[in-house]
């Protein structure tokens, strides 16, 4: 969906990290040069539609230089139904904002946020509004941690001299 990351990315770049869903979108800021992510807030839908003026106003407040949004998987690495309007999420923002997005996997992310704010992890669970946005955090977290370029990327570990070389 985007060029290469080291086009797009920066060391100490501002990413927005999004929980697609067709009622809520959790939203959550990240910086490259540190990985790590803070939940922002969550985005209500407007008749099944994306609030593109709401989710405007962040893009203008946080200027992020890629977004990251996460793709719903099955455990079996099949797509989940939701992942069509996932992707279509993604092109819609890379559209609209000029902004480089990512994919990347979100299995159990909704679950892990629940566990992580002590809520419920029951199917039949409460909503709470917290959990979307807490799963782009967990979202960006992970694309963070694995893929974007910065000091604490495996890509730009530095061998410390104290330590025998490993070969």
């Amino acid at each position: 969906m985007s060029p290469p990351i080291a086009l797009t990315t920066q060391i100490g770049s501002t990413l927005l990290g999004f929980d697609y869903g067709p009622r809520h979108i959790g939203v959550a800021v990240g910086q490259t040069l540190t990985g790590t992510a803070t939940a922002l807030t969550t985005v209500r839908a407007r008749g099944q539609r994306p609030d593109w003026q709401r989710l405007e106003a962040i893009v203008r407040e946080w200027q992020p230089a890629a977004a990251v949004v996460g793709l719903p998987m099955h455990m079996d690495d099949t797509e989940e139904a939701l992942a069509a309007q996932a992707r279509r999420f993604a092109r819609q923002l890379e559209g609209r904002f000029r902004l480089p997005v990512h994919l990347i996997d979100e299995r159990l992310t909704s679950l892990e946020a629940r566990r992580q704010l002590g809520l419920s992890t029951a199917r039949n669970a409460p909503p709470d509004p917290r959990v979307d946005a807490w799963a782009a955090k967990l979202i960006l977290e992970t694309w963070l941690a694995t893929t974007a370029p910065g000091p604490l990327s495996p890509a730009n570990e530095q061998p410390d001299p104290s330590q025998p070389d490993p070969a």
